[in-house]
């Protein structure tokens, strides 16, 4: 059995998914993370003990003579640890919150740089990407992502599309450099090759953590408690867990040469999985819940450790396996365990095969009652349902057999759309029939695979077949195919160019996306959306020119894209205008403003009212020490007085902070969806920013329009 090397107890509680190793003095790893009591961070140091912090932002923590305490003054939202400077002896600490990120030489107690952001910092990972030279700081946050060098010089900025919540560099492509990958409350797992999208995964829940394995594969986390691994965009396996993962790593425990998936859990429990299968080959429990889990050389013995950590400030060091334990680290339990496993496996299957013995019995004793006919097969078809008095809008799935048997259960299994990822129909028996008719309402318009089993049998049956098929639920299932329709038609629109592409292929692209009705073979299509109720149609012309009009631009960008990855088209010229959307962008930019203004008005009114405390508490001090109680508790009184105006102001701008971020994410959002209508990417992004910088936005608004900034 594989046994901790090391344990140790701090007396400080951690944040989770705040956890980091540094060689900050280049030869020693110190133990780092974010504290639960105070802005601070705690930086473990066992190699070098009694020695005495200097001043400035790190001190000697009174409780642990091993610690240094980092004082941030804010909350801490995210840290790493990593190399940074091109000549530095160590490791840098770069450390992340909702307003700033702070890079810091913990050797020589010094900041390197300290940088406001607007975005703030949910995630933050350090080394190099792409053709950059220099490694790069690069932080997470409000829809957006941003790399800074050692001299806090910015190198990288693009948007995404949602808040990011995860961070990982990997050499995703096989071509020897980095690309980033970022994991989103938007369910996606984004691939950036500098600031080029190149990737995209979804989820059916949001991104918590995502760790680098070897090569193109990774491994990744979601809130719903699902861990898995990925090699390239191909899932190679996932499971779910009724707890929730709260940091993953990759380490190689049982020395095989092949990494496994370590995850640590949110009741402690800590467990390693192999990168092939996903099959638990060590597992162990810390006394609370898992905060994060790390590698280093904490020993100074020449080997790596794995160390983990509770959110009590529990820590134990594992070592990978000796020579006898190598690829068998379950102890006697954990076989006990398997040999249960695979008993229960056994009365299973011994119960099925007496199952079908008295089912032949049966049958022969009764002229073949009981045995379905041998052409009995599932027939499925999906449907589009508007809504009605009694049911919602939805997708309608019709399970049903050709013949006499009756369907006696449906379970379904569906990512994403159903509670718990499964459903099962139980029809009642006065009710039984050859055919099942299932509701579906997919949240969001991605394709999923639904995997159903059926119980068929006859009428009288008391053991039933178990027949499986798969069905794949179209991506743009939930709009309905409208013949002719009065209202008018959708203000917003893209159009773009498909030359030399036949009608008939946007017609097969139609029929793959949408749920259709027979007979259509026009790449004229109206639909209603059944989410929303607003309209969208799709219009090719002879010459190849596409117009999609609707006034979701969200919808607008995904067919764009779906359409231009079934054609394998990589950039399409597109001229696009949402008049209420950009109506909209354009009061929030206003706001943004404002909220600026007002900003720096509150951050100047706070200064001069330090600067009238630190002279009130002179004249305070110094009233004392003369015995001039009066002036002394008039003094004071103001202070209290001042004490309670700086109290609220601090409220004012807080709320004013908080309105600024949720203006910016809908303009970094904007800009995300801008580039998703068809044109280059990167092009309207970078000339977003810049006409963003300059405060210009009427050329916004035309690049969002045509993809450029000139007229």
């Amino acid at each position: 059995m594989l046994v901790p090397i090391f344990t140790l107890k701090l007396n400080h509680k951690i944040n989770p998914r705040m956890v980091a190793v540094g060689t900050f003095d280049g030869v020693h790893p110190c133990l780092t993370a974010a504290t639960q009591a105070g802005k601070k961070v705690f930086i473990h140091n066992p190699h070098v003990r009694g020695q005495k912090a200097a001043a400035h932002r790190l001190t000697q923590s009174s409780q642990d003579s091993d610690v240094c305490l980092l004082n941030i003054n804010q909350t801490v939202s995210c840290l790493a640890a990593g190399v940074l400077g091109p000549n530095s002896v160590g490791d840098t600490l770069v450390v992340g919150s909702q307003t700033n990120l702070l890079a810091y030489d913990v050797h020589d107690n010094a900041d390197i740089f300290y940088k406001e952001v607007a975005d703030g910092a949910n995630a933050v990972v350090l080394g190099k990407l792409g053709d950059i030279p220099a490694p790069l700081a690069i932080i997470g946050g409000n829809c957006s992502l941003q790399g800074f060098d050692y001299e806090g010089s910015d190198h990288l900025w693009t948007v995404t599309g949602d808040n990011v919540r995860s961070l990982v560099l990997c050499d995703f492509t096989g071509d020897g450099k980095n690309e980033l990958l970022v994991g989103s409350e938007d369910f996606d797992i984004r691939v950036f090759r500098e600031d080029e999208l190149v990737s995209e995964m979804t989820e059916n829940e949001t991104v918590t953590s995502l760790c680098h394995m070897y090569g193109s594969r990774f491994g990744y986390a979601l809130a719903n408690g699902t861990v898995g691994v990925y090699d390239r965009s191909a899932r190679y396996w996932r499971i779910k867990s009724k707890n929730h993962a709260m940091s993953i790593h990759a380490f190689d425990l049982d020395a095989d040469g092949v990494v496994e998936l370590i995850t640590g859990w949110s009741n402690g429990k800590i467990d390693a999985r192999s990168e092939r299968t996903g099959e638990v080959i060590f597992k162990d429990n810390l006394l609370s819940s898992v905060a994060g889990v790390v590698e280093g050389d904490y020993r100074l013995d020449g080997q790596q450790q794995l160390i983990c950590t509770s959110v009590d400030g529990e820590v134990r060091g594992y070592l990978p396996a000796s020579k006898e334990l190598k690829g068998n680290l379950m102890d006697s339990a954990a076989e006990q365990d398997l040999i249960r496993e695979l008993s229960q496996r056994k009365r299973n299957l011994l119960l099925e095969l007496r199952n079908y013995e008295d089912n032949a019995k049966s049958a022969s004793d009764t002229g073949g009652m009981g045995v379905i006919p041998a052409n009995t097969q599932l027939q499925t078809a999906l449907a589009v349902r508007a809504a009605g008095p009694a049911q919602k809008a939805h997708v309608e799935l019709s399970i049903c057999t050709p013949n006499e048997t009756i369907i006696r259960a449906v379970l379904i299994f569906a990512e994403g759309i159903f509670e718990g990822e499964s459903h099962v129909v139980h029809p009642s028996t006065h009710s039984l029939s050859g055919c099942v008719r299932v509701p579906i309402v997919p949240p969001k318009d991605i394709p999923v695979d639904l995997h159903i089993k059926a119980f068929v049998g006859g009428k009288s049956s008391t053991q039933f077949h178990v027949f499986e098929i798969t069905r794949q639920l179209p991506r743009f299932s939930m709009y309905e195919f409208t013949a002719e329709t009065a209202a008018a038609p959708p203000s917003g629109w893209v159009t773009f160019g498909i030359s030399e592409r036949p009608q008939r292929v946007v017609v097969m692209w139609l029929n793959q996306n949408f749920l259709l009705p027979e007979g259509v073979d026009s790449p004229e299509v109206t639909f209603t959306s059944l989410r929303g109720g607003g309209l969208l149609s799709i219009s090719m012309a002879v010459a190849g020119q596409v117009t999609v009009r609707t006034d979701d631009v969200d919808l607008a960008g995904d067919l764009v894209q779906s359409l231009a990855s079934f054609l394998a088209i990589e950039d399409l010229s597109a001229e696009a205008d949402f008049p209420g959307y950009f109506e909209e962008l354009q009061t929030t930019l206003t706001e943004v403003d404002e909220f600026h203004s007002v900003h720096q008005k509150l951050n100047a009114a706070m200064a001069d009212h330090s600067n009238y405390i630190r002279n009130m508490l002179v004249q305070a001090e110094d009233a004392r020490l003369m015995d001039d109680l009066r002036s002394m508790k008039k003094r004071y009184r103001e202070l209290y007085h001042l004490n309670r105006d700086l109290i609220n102001e601090y409220r004012i701008r807080s709320n004013n902070h908080g309105a600024l971020l949720a203006c910016l994410r809908s303009v970094n959002q904007a800009i995300q969806r801008a580039g998703r209508l068809g044109k280059p990417k990167n092009q309207v992004i970078c000339c977003c920013r810049d006409a963003i910088k300059s405060n210009n936005i009427s050329a916004l608004l035309r690049v969002m329009r045509a993809g450029t900034a000139s007229s």
